[in-house]
Protein backbone atom coordinates (compact mmCIF):
# COMPACT_ATOMS: atom_id res chain seq x y z
CA UNK A 1 0.00 0.00 0.00
CA UNK A 2 3.08 2.24 -0.26
CA UNK A 3 2.17 4.18 -3.38
CA UNK A 4 -1.46 4.54 -2.35
CA UNK A 5 -0.41 6.05 0.98
CA UNK A 6 1.72 8.64 -0.80
CA UNK A 7 -1.17 9.58 -3.10
CA UNK A 8 -3.53 9.66 -0.11
CA UNK A 9 -1.36 12.28 1.58
CA UNK A 10 -1.46 14.32 -1.63
CA UNK A 11 -5.25 13.93 -1.76
CA UNK A 12 -5.62 15.20 1.81
CA UNK A 13 -3.41 18.20 1.06
CA UNK A 14 -5.46 19.10 -2.04
CA UNK A 15 -8.70 18.71 -0.07
CA UNK A 16 -7.41 21.04 2.64
CA UNK A 17 -6.37 23.52 -0.06
CA UNK A 18 -9.90 23.48 -1.50
CA UNK A 19 -11.31 24.28 1.95
CA UNK A 20 -8.78 27.09 2.45
CA UNK A 21 -9.46 28.76 -0.91
CA UNK A 22 -13.21 28.43 -0.34
CA UNK A 23 -12.87 30.19 3.03
CA UNK A 24 -10.90 33.01 1.40
CA UNK A 25 -13.61 33.39 -1.26
CA UNK A 26 -16.37 33.44 1.38
CA UNK A 27 -14.47 36.16 3.27
CA UNK A 28 -14.12 38.21 0.06
CA UNK A 29 -17.85 37.80 -0.68
CA UNK A 30 -18.84 38.95 2.81
CA UNK A 31 -16.47 41.91 2.63
CA UNK A 32 -17.94 42.90 -0.74
CA UNK A 33 -21.50 42.80 0.57
CA UNK A 34 -20.53 44.89 3.59
CA UNK A 35 -18.71 47.54 1.53
CA UNK A 36 -21.41 47.61 -1.14
CA UNK A 37 -24.08 48.23 1.49
CA UNK A 38 -22.07 51.14 2.93
CA UNK A 39 -21.64 52.59 -0.55
CA UNK A 40 -25.23 53.87 -0.51
CA UNK A 41 -24.26 56.51 2.03
CA UNK A 42 -22.33 58.43 -0.62
CA UNK A 43 -25.43 58.86 -2.76
CA UNK A 44 -27.48 60.14 0.17
CA UNK A 45 -24.72 62.56 1.11
CA UNK A 46 -24.40 63.76 -2.49
CA UNK A 47 -28.11 64.45 -2.75
CA UNK A 48 -28.11 66.39 0.51
CA UNK A 49 -24.92 68.24 -0.26
CA UNK A 50 -26.15 69.34 -3.70
CA UNK A 51 -28.87 71.34 -1.97
CA UNK A 52 -26.23 73.78 -0.75
CA UNK A 53 -25.53 74.74 -4.36
CA UNK A 54 -29.08 76.06 -4.64
CA UNK A 55 -27.79 79.21 -2.95
CA UNK A 56 -25.31 79.80 -5.77
CA UNK A 57 -27.83 80.05 -8.57
CA UNK A 58 -28.53 83.69 -7.90
CA UNK A 59 -24.92 84.84 -8.21
CA UNK A 60 -23.07 85.75 -11.39
CA UNK A 61 -19.65 85.17 -9.85
CA UNK A 62 -17.38 82.67 -11.55
CA UNK A 63 -15.02 80.30 -9.81
CA UNK A 64 -12.37 78.17 -11.61
CA UNK A 65 -13.55 75.05 -9.80
CA UNK A 66 -17.08 75.55 -11.18
CA UNK A 67 -16.33 77.00 -14.60
CA UNK A 68 -13.20 77.87 -16.56
CA UNK A 69 -11.96 78.15 -20.16
CA UNK A 70 -8.70 76.24 -19.65
CA UNK A 71 -8.86 73.24 -22.02
CA UNK A 72 -5.75 71.54 -20.60
CA UNK A 73 -6.87 68.22 -19.14
CA UNK A 74 -5.59 66.09 -16.29
CA UNK A 75 -6.44 62.38 -16.24
CA UNK A 76 -6.38 60.86 -12.77
CA UNK A 77 -5.80 57.10 -12.82
CA UNK A 78 -6.99 55.27 -9.70
CA UNK A 79 -5.65 51.74 -9.24
CA UNK A 80 -5.60 49.36 -6.31
CA UNK A 81 -2.60 47.91 -4.52
CA UNK A 82 -4.45 44.74 -3.47
CA UNK A 83 -3.35 41.30 -4.65
CA UNK A 84 -5.02 39.13 -7.31
CA UNK A 85 -6.20 42.21 -9.27
CA UNK A 86 -3.59 42.61 -11.99
CA UNK A 87 -6.14 42.31 -14.78
CA UNK A 88 -8.37 44.92 -13.13
CA UNK A 89 -5.57 47.49 -12.96
CA UNK A 90 -4.63 46.76 -16.56
CA UNK A 91 -8.19 47.54 -17.68
CA UNK A 92 -8.10 50.89 -15.88
CA UNK A 93 -4.75 51.85 -17.41
CA UNK A 94 -5.90 50.84 -20.91
CA UNK A 95 -9.12 52.86 -20.49
CA UNK A 96 -7.11 55.90 -19.35
CA UNK A 97 -4.86 55.69 -22.41
CA UNK A 98 -7.92 55.38 -24.67
CA UNK A 99 -9.37 58.50 -23.07
CA UNK A 100 -6.15 60.36 -23.75
CA UNK A 101 -5.84 59.18 -27.36
CA UNK A 102 -9.49 59.82 -28.25
CA UNK A 103 -10.28 63.02 -26.39
CA UNK A 104 -7.20 64.59 -24.79
CA UNK A 105 -3.91 63.91 -26.65
CA UNK A 106 -2.00 66.44 -24.50
CA UNK A 107 -3.46 65.30 -21.18
CA UNK A 108 -1.35 65.15 -18.04
CA UNK A 109 -1.44 62.00 -15.92
CA UNK A 110 -1.78 61.77 -12.16
CA UNK A 111 -1.77 58.21 -10.83
CA UNK A 112 -2.84 56.72 -7.50
CA UNK A 113 -1.50 53.27 -6.60
CA UNK A 114 1.93 51.74 -7.07
CA UNK A 115 0.75 49.11 -9.55
CA UNK A 116 -0.82 51.71 -11.83
CA UNK A 117 2.32 53.86 -11.58
CA UNK A 118 4.53 50.93 -12.59
CA UNK A 119 2.24 49.97 -15.47
CA UNK A 120 2.25 53.48 -16.95
CA UNK A 121 6.02 53.75 -16.54
CA UNK A 122 6.42 50.48 -18.45
CA UNK A 123 4.33 51.97 -21.25
CA UNK A 124 6.47 55.10 -21.34
CA UNK A 125 3.82 57.40 -19.88
CA UNK A 126 5.14 60.17 -17.64
CA UNK A 127 3.21 60.93 -14.48
CA UNK A 128 2.87 64.57 -13.47
CA UNK A 129 2.21 63.47 -9.89
CA UNK A 130 1.97 60.13 -8.10
CA UNK A 131 0.31 58.97 -4.89
CA UNK A 132 1.31 55.59 -3.48
CA UNK A 133 1.52 53.58 -0.25
CA UNK A 134 -2.24 53.61 0.20
CA UNK A 135 -2.15 51.07 3.03
CA UNK A 136 0.44 53.05 4.99
CA UNK A 137 -0.92 56.55 4.40
CA UNK A 138 -4.64 55.71 4.40
CA UNK A 139 -7.35 56.00 1.78
CA UNK A 140 -8.96 59.15 3.19
CA UNK A 141 -5.59 60.86 3.67
CA UNK A 142 -4.62 60.09 0.06
CA UNK A 143 -7.99 61.43 -1.11
CA UNK A 144 -7.36 64.73 0.71
CA UNK A 145 -3.82 65.03 -0.64
CA UNK A 146 -5.08 64.36 -4.17
CA UNK A 147 -7.85 66.94 -3.76
CA UNK A 148 -5.42 69.56 -2.52
CA UNK A 149 -3.10 68.96 -5.47
CA UNK A 150 -5.85 69.04 -8.12
CA UNK A 151 -7.51 72.15 -6.71
CA UNK A 152 -4.17 73.95 -6.45
CA UNK A 153 -3.29 73.15 -10.07
CA UNK A 154 -6.70 74.26 -11.37
CA UNK A 155 -6.57 77.49 -9.38
CA UNK A 156 -3.08 78.21 -10.74
CA UNK A 157 -4.17 77.44 -14.31
CA UNK A 158 -1.88 74.44 -14.82
CA UNK A 159 -4.93 72.61 -16.16
CA UNK A 160 -8.64 73.33 -16.18
CA UNK A 161 -10.32 69.97 -16.67
CA UNK A 162 -9.97 66.86 -14.52
CA UNK A 163 -11.23 63.39 -15.37
CA UNK A 164 -10.93 60.29 -13.22
CA UNK A 165 -10.53 56.75 -14.55
CA UNK A 166 -11.17 54.06 -11.96
CA UNK A 167 -12.63 50.54 -11.53
CA UNK A 168 -16.37 50.80 -10.95
CA UNK A 169 -18.13 47.84 -9.29
CA UNK A 170 -21.59 47.35 -10.75
CA UNK A 171 -22.07 44.15 -8.76
CA UNK A 172 -20.05 41.20 -7.46
CA UNK A 173 -19.51 39.78 -10.93
CA UNK A 174 -19.19 42.98 -12.97
CA UNK A 175 -16.41 45.55 -12.68
CA UNK A 176 -15.80 48.13 -15.40
CA UNK A 177 -13.18 50.80 -16.00
CA UNK A 178 -15.18 54.03 -15.71
CA UNK A 179 -14.44 57.64 -16.67
CA UNK A 180 -16.08 60.54 -14.82
CA UNK A 181 -15.65 64.29 -14.95
CA UNK A 182 -14.44 65.79 -11.68
CA UNK A 183 -13.59 69.41 -12.49
CA UNK A 184 -14.94 71.88 -13.24
CA UNK A 185 -18.06 70.77 -11.37
CA UNK A 186 -20.44 73.01 -13.31
CA UNK A 187 -22.80 70.09 -13.84
CA UNK A 188 -23.92 70.44 -10.22
CA UNK A 189 -25.23 73.93 -10.88
CA UNK A 190 -26.83 72.83 -14.15
CA UNK A 191 -28.62 70.03 -12.36
CA UNK A 192 -29.88 72.39 -9.70
CA UNK A 193 -31.17 74.89 -12.25
CA UNK A 194 -33.37 72.22 -13.75
CA UNK A 195 -35.15 71.27 -10.58
CA UNK A 196 -35.14 74.04 -7.96
CA UNK A 197 -36.97 77.26 -7.49
CA UNK A 198 -35.10 80.53 -7.95
CA UNK A 199 -34.34 82.56 -4.86
CA UNK A 200 -35.55 86.13 -5.08
CA UNK A 201 -33.76 87.35 -1.94
CA UNK A 202 -30.61 86.00 -0.33
CA UNK A 203 -28.73 87.39 2.68
CA UNK A 204 -24.98 87.07 2.26
CA UNK A 205 -23.14 86.74 5.55
CA UNK A 206 -19.95 85.55 3.83
CA UNK A 207 -18.28 86.44 0.57
CA UNK A 208 -20.04 84.53 -2.22
CA UNK A 209 -16.76 83.61 -3.91
CA UNK A 210 -15.45 82.13 -0.67
CA UNK A 211 -18.66 80.13 -0.24
CA UNK A 212 -18.39 78.79 -3.78
CA UNK A 213 -14.77 77.80 -3.23
CA UNK A 214 -15.52 76.09 0.08
CA UNK A 215 -18.43 74.08 -1.33
CA UNK A 216 -16.42 73.08 -4.38
CA UNK A 217 -13.51 71.97 -2.18
CA UNK A 218 -15.85 69.89 -0.05
CA UNK A 219 -17.59 68.33 -3.03
CA UNK A 220 -14.28 67.38 -4.71
CA UNK A 221 -13.02 65.79 -1.48
CA UNK A 222 -16.21 63.76 -1.13
CA UNK A 223 -16.20 62.63 -4.76
CA UNK A 224 -12.56 61.53 -4.73
CA UNK A 225 -13.09 59.56 -1.53
CA UNK A 226 -16.19 57.95 -3.06
CA UNK A 227 -14.17 56.94 -6.14
CA UNK A 228 -11.43 55.45 -3.98
CA UNK A 229 -14.02 53.61 -1.90
CA UNK A 230 -15.49 52.17 -5.11
CA UNK A 231 -11.97 51.12 -6.12
CA UNK A 232 -11.60 49.15 -2.89
CA UNK A 233 -14.95 47.44 -3.56
CA UNK A 234 -13.88 46.64 -7.11
CA UNK A 235 -10.66 45.07 -5.76
CA UNK A 236 -12.66 42.80 -3.45
CA UNK A 237 -14.93 41.84 -6.36
CA UNK A 238 -11.92 41.01 -8.54
CA UNK A 239 -10.41 38.95 -5.73
CA UNK A 240 -13.68 37.04 -5.30
CA UNK A 241 -13.83 36.24 -9.01
CA UNK A 242 -10.19 35.13 -9.02
CA UNK A 243 -10.72 32.95 -5.96
CA UNK A 244 -13.85 31.45 -7.50
CA UNK A 245 -11.78 30.39 -10.51
CA UNK A 246 -9.11 29.02 -8.18
CA UNK A 247 -11.68 27.02 -6.23
CA UNK A 248 -12.91 25.43 -9.46
CA UNK A 249 -9.37 24.58 -10.56
CA UNK A 250 -8.40 23.10 -7.19
CA UNK A 251 -11.59 21.06 -7.06
CA UNK A 252 -10.77 19.60 -10.46
CA UNK A 253 -7.32 18.77 -9.15
CA UNK A 254 -8.90 17.14 -6.08
CA UNK A 255 -11.07 14.92 -8.29
CA UNK A 256 -8.02 13.97 -10.37
CA UNK A 257 -5.98 13.08 -7.26
CA UNK A 258 -8.89 11.11 -5.82
CA UNK A 259 -9.10 9.01 -9.00
CA UNK A 260 -5.32 8.62 -8.88
CA UNK A 261 -5.59 7.38 -5.27
CA UNK A 262 -8.23 4.82 -6.17
CA UNK A 263 -6.10 3.54 -9.02
CA UNK A 264 -2.98 3.40 -6.83
CA UNK A 265 -4.91 1.59 -4.07
CA UNK A 266 -6.24 -0.97 -6.55
CA UNK A 267 -2.75 -1.54 -7.95
CA UNK A 268 -1.32 -1.96 -4.45
CA UNK A 269 -4.02 -4.52 -3.60
CA UNK A 270 -3.39 -6.41 -6.82
CA UNK A 271 0.35 -6.38 -6.13
CA UNK A 272 -0.22 -7.70 -2.60
CA UNK A 273 -2.46 -10.51 -3.86
CA UNK A 274 0.11 -11.50 -6.48
CA UNK A 275 2.86 -11.57 -3.86
CA UNK A 276 0.74 -13.69 -1.51
CA UNK A 277 -0.18 -16.08 -4.34
CA UNK A 278 3.46 -16.35 -5.44
CA UNK A 279 4.66 -17.05 -1.91
CA UNK A 280 2.10 -19.83 -1.44
CA UNK A 281 3.03 -21.40 -4.75
CA UNK A 282 6.66 -21.38 -3.69
CA UNK A 283 5.70 -23.00 -0.37
CA UNK A 284 3.80 -25.80 -2.17
CA UNK A 285 6.79 -26.61 -4.31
Amino acid sequence: MGKANKVKREMIEVRDLVDLVQVLKDVADMKFRDLFARRGGFQRFGESFAEFFRLLEYTELQHPLLENDNQKTCIVVITTEEGFVGDLNNKVVVRALEERDQENPDALFVTVGRKGINKLEMLGVKNEKIFEDLAEVGMYEIAVLLKDYLVEQVMEGKFGKVKIVYPWPKDLQTVKARVIKLLPCDFILQKQKQQVERFSKVIEESDALDVIGYLAHLWVSSKIYEVMFDTSIAAVSAQSQQLETSVGNVRKEAISVKMKYRKARKNDIDKSLREVFSSRMMAIK
